[in-house]
């Protein structure tokens, strides 16, 4: 039977520990960042978005709108500084839109 590390772990410290014991922070990460971007963006940018992906620090999104990707270049800074305020750490150092 497994030794049991400490009885009194509330919820959020026991998924903490188990996504660090078992290396799955990379995983989650990406989880986040698909979340973030559809909280931020909103429906209708959401409606164009065909995926979401992060790759090292680089967060590649696809878009179905050639003005939408015009559109949201402009801002990229913005939208990497919004997107790692939501995730409360600096994931996202590179924007590519596509």
């Amino acid at each position: 039977m497994a030794k049991r590390e400490n009885d009194k772990l509330n919820m959020k410290e026991a998924l903490s520990a188990f996504i660090q014991k078992n290396n799955l922070q990379d995983g989650m990460d990406k989880i986040d960042v698909k979340t973030a971007w559809s909280r931020l963006m909103g429906n209708g940018v959401n409606n164009y978005t065909t995926n979401v992906e992060l790759r090292n620090e680089t967060l590649l999104i696809s878009l179905s709108s050639s003005v939408l990707r015009e559109e949201l270049s402009l801002g990229k800074t913005k939208i990497i500084t919004m997107i790692n305020e939501e995730l409360g750490k600096e994931l996202v150092k590179k924007l590519v839109l596509r």
